[in-house]
């Protein structure tokens, strides 16, 4: 399985489509085997939910994200996780545990407007 998190310096960033990069998260049996970082190529709606699940993401997680990209996830099948914080390795190892919550935070409008 792999997991994405949005990410700023190694911390989950709290607008999805605007982060600097994805942390990517391989991980077999539950536990992590390798991460590497993909820089952000760009935002457009629409276009990074398809990239990242172009590239096999099982799992996103971010500080916020708009109902669009979420709805993209959910039709492909990929989980969701927002009002996410803190350090990407922490909040992963917390989903693999099963003691990682989504808050639902929503953003409107591309202006990091978030709420739950």
């Amino acid at each position: 399985m792999k997991i994405a998190v949005a990410a700023d310096n190694g911390m989950v960033a709290q607008h999805f489509g605007h982060c600097q990069g994805f942390e990517i998260f391989n991980v077999e049996n539950n536990e992590i085997r390798d991460r590497n970082f993909v820089q952000n190529p760009g935002h457009k709606p629409g276009f990074l939910p398809n990239f990242l699940g172009d590239l096999g993401m099982g799992v996103i997680m971010a500080g916020g994200m708009g109902g669009g990209a979420i709805d993209i996830f959910n039709q492909r099948g990929i989980d969701v996780f927002t009002g996410v914080v803190g350090a990407a390795q922490e909040n992963v190892e917390k989903y693999l545990k099963g003691q990682l919550e989504s808050t639902g935070s929503v953003c409107h409008e591309h202006q990091g407007n978030c709420e739950e």
